[in-house]
Parts: structure tokens; sequence; C-alpha cells
């Protein structure tokens, strides 16, 4: 057993996914004294990003039905007679039926060279992006691997040069640009985005053992999501300066699908007019109704009469073609004929425009390394507050007050009691007689590794963005998300394709099967005598099911005391705008009279208070501050 931990804390967050984490960093930096746990041996929980063979780890860890560990210290003997427990679950119910296909007939007899699921470490010297080194302040405690040896060197900041609004870096596959935004021109309110110039792929056939043997080479995330370009996360991220942990790359394309072809979809005013498959009217036409979209509110006269309808009946009454009807109802408001009413659909669309052009010709932006990368970047910001971390940590259950109905402490799996003011749950550690009138949604995923584009291009370094209109009736809308080698989440030669939907039948592979039936060849029926494939090959898949806690009442969940705050995974939406509103919910809760996520002080105004690693702000020109410099001691950064 590893040394105690403090028996005390101001809060505890279980479970490290955005939202925890996002909470996690913000009472961080209000100063509170945060504990934060995992019983998993990585850190993201479902927001989780795997390597090849970390992801058959997990795979195996979810087809499997294995015992649940090993038996816990008995925590009724640390609890007293006015005291009950709400036991906390040993295993994660939320993936299900997880399905794997491998298309190409060479199985690798190799072995896979790294061990279990892990994960990138978000507080090693490994763990930042190459280009943005950081110095840690942070405290931690791992259960299963080795305390990070923190970076001596100082805090670096995102830094745009003064001549031309632009920092380039030198990556081996990619160049990277600090570009200011085109509306606002603070310093502060710029991100990496990196541009594309790698070098094409081998067009060597890729084979299962060459995926294996590269393994480290992919980003496999669990969940798939974009960054709109505005919006609450966005703005969390500049304003905390969470960006600096991590870089970003534009989402190149924006795509269709009619008629069993894949299309570009024209999304900027240039896009429009330099497309060769509208016609002059019809990007009159378009632009006239983007216009409109743009000011809708003003001109309520052109909707009222329509708020009732769908989108898509009201679409039909604006004079566009059914070309561009397709294009806007399922490329810009990312909606289905039926799922959306007028307002939902102008709303939807409004805010796809909004976002064009701050960074890129289309409203989104990927993180490097995937969206796994995000919820380690509020973890580091937490470190480097004070917070204390320890992956592979259960915790047996909650102890609660009978007298005034407050949780005080938790018992974790090693017998400790650590008591807490407030305590964040992420949904899937509570158990099923805590859930038992909780209904939960389900979506469908699928993980694709391919051998080219689903829409060839002059560049094959494109990240894509496809809406799958529902195929047949019953079947959902199918978001596609096409990741190429230089966003860092597959080996060359390949692409990463993530497919989600709504849940409507009983297993992901049967709601999406068909959709990548009709984009993709197996494998081993792609070699042609003459002439090219007319489809992407696929080499491996991944379906599998995850419970959409998003949208709860809180009031569905039996008996939770007030002061313990439950946290939805991963949603079927496209950004993380729900993660962060319910981040900033539970923090005003907490500390009403706090900043949620503040601008990071200025160095000179941080120092040391006393021995600890807790920083706080001085008053400027404080005799008895001490500024943080290079040479700080990294041994009093990583105290446990």
């Amino acid at each position: 057993m590893a040394d105690k931990l403090p028996s005390e804390f101001d809060v505890i967050v279980i479970g490290t996914g955005l939202p925890e984490s996002i909470i996690a960093a913000a009472c961080s930096r209000s100063g509170q004294s945060v504990l934060h746990v995992d019983s998993r041996s990585y850190y993201g929980g479902n927001w989780a990003g795997f390597s090849f063979s970390g992801l058959l780890s997990w795979i195996k860890e979810h087809q499997e039905e294995n015992d649940l560990g090993e038996e816990w210290a008995t925590w009724q003997e640390l609890m007293l007679e006015r005291e009950e427990a709400i036991v906390l679950r040993k295993k994660d119910q939320t993936i299900q039926h997880v399905e794997v296909i491998c298309y190409d007939s060479q199985k690798s007899d190799d072995p896979i060279e790294e061990v279990g699921a892990v994960q990138k470490n978000p507080f090693s010297k490994m763990s930042p992006a190459p280009n943005n080194p950081l110095g840690l302040m942070n405290t931690v405690c791992s259960e299963t691997s080795e305390l990070p040896t923190p970076n001596s060197e100082p805090e670096m900041e995102l830094k745009v040069p003064e001549v031309d609004g632009t920092l380039e870096k030198e990556s081996p596959n990619s160049s990277t640009i600090c570009r200011q935004s085109a509306l606002e021109q603070d310093k502060a309110e710029n991100l990496c985005i990196t541009e594309d110039v790698a070098d094409a792929p081998k067009e060597n056939r890729i084979t299962y053992s060459q995926i294996v043997k590269e393994g480290r080479r992919f980003n496999i995330d669990l969940t798939s999501k974009l960054l709109y370009s505005r919006g609450l996360f966005i703005d969390l991220l500049i304003k905390s300066n969470v960006s600096r942990y991590a870089e970003f790359k534009n989402v190149t394309r924006i795509l269709g699908y009619q008629e069993g072809s894949v299309l570009q979809v024209p999304c900027s005013r240039a896009d429009v007019f330099n497309s060769k498959k509208l016609t002059m009217v019809e990007k009159r036409m378009l632009m006239k109704f983007l216009t409109f979209c743009l000011d809708y509110e003003q001109q309520p006269e052109e909707y009222k009469a329509y708020e009732e309808s769908t989108f898509s009946e009201y679409l039909k009454t604006q004079k566009l073609t059914p070309n561009l009807r397709h294009f806007v109802l399922h490329s810009m408001a990312m909606t289905s004929e039926t799922s959306s009413n007028t307002l939902e659909g102008l709303r939807q669309t409004r805010n796809f425009l909004q976002c064009l052009g701050r960074y890129g010709n289309t409203p989104f932006l990927f993180p490097l390394y995937g969206q796994g990368e995000i919820p380690q970047c509020f973890c580091r910001m937490c470190a480097v507050f004070g917070g204390t971390y320890c992956l592979n940590h259960a915790v047996q259950c909650l102890v609660v007050d009978k007298e005034s109905g407050k949780c005080k402490a938790i018992i974790d799996h090693f017998g400790q009691r650590i008591s807490a003011k407030y305590f964040i749950v992420e949904d899937s550690y509570l158990s099923e007689k805590t859930c038992s009138n909780v209904t939960y949604r389900q979506m469908s995923r699928a993980v694709l590794i391919t051998d080219r584009s689903v829409l060839k291009a002059d560049s094959d370094q494109h990240i894509s963005m496809l809406t799958v209109p529902p195929v047949q009736p019953g079947s959902a809308a199918v978001r596609v998300i096409e990741l190429c080698p230089s966003s860092m989440t597959c080996m060359k030669g390949t692409y990463l394709v993530h497919l989600t939907c709504i849940s409507l039948k009983n297993t992901a592979r049967e709601d999406l099967e068909l959709v990548v039936q009709k984009l993709f060849t197996p494998y081993a029926e792609v070699e042609l005598e003459n002439g090219e494939q007319e489809k992407p090959s696929l080499l491996w898949v991944l379906y599998f099911n995850m419970r959409d806690s998003s949208g709860i009442n809180r009031d569905s969940y039996n008996d939770l005391p007030s002061n313990i705050y439950v946290c939805s995974g991963p949603d079927h939406f496209l950004g993380n705008e729900h993660a962060v509103k319910q981040a900033k919910t539970f923090f005003q809760h907490i500390l009403p009279n706090e900043e949620f996520c503040p601008p990071p002080p200025s160095p000179e105004d941080v120092v040391f208070d006393g021995d600890g690693v807790q920083p706080e702000v001085l008053a400027p020109k404080s005799d008895t501050a001490k500024k943080i410099t290079g040479q700080s001691n990294p041994e009093k950064h990583a105290q446990a």
C-alpha cells in the first residue's frame, strides 16, 4: 500500500472525465484543496483515448465477464452509528455490445509492445505536445505508475510575434502556426492551429501486423467530437489558458452524402462562389438564405408561421433547390427531416455560420492526438494549482451523516477515510440502487481503420466531417469524422474514422453496419484487376454502445445529499458545450462568489505559500513575494 493520503480536502472528485476535470481545475484554481481519483489506470474515463494496443486491452476488459477485483477492506468498521453509506459501483456498465472485426486475412503473430490500457500521463514530460513544453507544479499520487518527474523549466505562454501575428514551430510532419482570430485581436485569444504539410503516405498494402507494430502512432478516442471555433468551450480554453497545453488542427472539409455519393459542401462565401457543383442561380439562392439565417431573429415575419413545423418543411418554402435543402439540413444544421423544428434548425445553422472564418474555412477544430487530450489538459491545470491525483484508486462508498443529510467523507479501497466539503461523482460510479429510477439514452459508436479518404482530393491530409442521412426507415442519421495521419491519431497510409449516432436498434453494429457498407469496402474484396477501387478499404472496425447520461434530472437519483454533484459521461452531441455548462453550474453552487476558471496570474504575482505547493496571488509590489523562476525546486512540486 502506498503512503496514506491527507485525511481532509475541500473537494473530492471521483472520475477523470471532461466535466469532472474542468470542475477540479476550476476549484483548484480558486484555492480549494482537491483530491482527484479514478479507479481506472488511465485519465479521461469514457472520454479517454488509447494507442492501438491500449484499445485492444480496453476491448478485452469490456468483452470478458471478469471478476470485480480483489475484496475491499471492510468499510463498515469505519462508520459511526449516525452515519450511512452510499456504496459505489465496482465495474463501469457504460459500455455494452463490444464487437471487433478484422478484415485483413493476415493475423499478427508479433507480440504487442505496449501492455495494458495505458495512456499518456498528463503530468509526465512526454505528455505535453512536443511543441508545448510546460513546467508543472503538481501533487500527484498514482498507485500504478511512478511519480512523474516535474519539468524544471518555467511556464511558457503562447506567444504571438508582433510582426505578422504568427509563430512557426518545427515538427516532423507539420508546421504549427499560432493564428490571431479574425475578429478578436487580443493576444490571449489564440490557439495553436496546425496546417497540413505532411508527406503523402506510401501506397504499400497495410496489414494488421503493421497496425499492431505501429500501434503507438494511433490515438483512438472513445468519444468522437469536434470543437466549435466559437462557444462556451473554446472561450473556456482561451480564458483559462488551458489551450497552451494542446495544439489544434482545422477541420478542412464538410462533406455531404447524397444519392450514394460523397460531395464537398461549400461553407464560406468563397467556397460557394468557387463551387462547380452549384449553378449560378443556386449560389445566389444559397447566399441569400444564409445571410437571412445570420440575422433571422430580426425578421420574425419570415419564419413565424412555421415555428411548429420541422426545419425540413420550412426549407421547402424558401425557394431552395432539393440539392441546397439537403446540404443546409444535413451538413450545416446537422439535423434530420423530423428531429428539429424551424427555430432549432435556424439556430443551429446560424451557429454553424458564426463559427466560420475564425480559424479556417470550416467551423471546427480538432485537438492533435485526439479528444482524449482535453480532460488531461484540465488535469494539468488542476495539478499546477496543487491538486492531488490518484489513478487505480477506487472508492468503496460515500459516507452520509443521517442528521444533516450531508455527505461527509469517502472510504477508499485501502480502507482510508477521507473527509471533504463537496463531492463530484461521475455517473458511471453510482450503483444500480442509486440509479434505479434513471432512464438512459444510448448511442452507437464505430471506430474504423481505412486505407484512404471517403472523398479523394489533391491533399491526403484532410480532416473531414460527414453527416449521412438515415439510410432506411427506422434508422438514425450518422455523424462521420475522418482523421488523417497529421492529426496524430493514426499511422501513415491509414485514416481513422469515427461513426456516431443515437441508438435505435439493439446493438451498435445493427445501427451502423449499413452505413459502413455504403462508404467502405472490406479489405479482402478490394483487389481489382483493372482500375481503382470505388470506395476506401476497410481494414479493422470496432463497434460498441455507450450510455448517454446527459440530460438526467438530479431528482432521478435516489436520496443523494445536496453536496454530491453527479457529472454525466459523453453525450451524442458534436461539441463539448454540455460538459462546460454542467461544470460551471456545479462550480457556482460550490463557490458562488468565485470566478469560474479565471485567467492565470502573472508569473511575477505567484508565490509559494510556505513549504507547500499551493500557489497564491499576492498584491502587486509585495515585499514578501517570491517569484517562481526556472530554478524552482522540483522536489517541492512532487510532494505527495
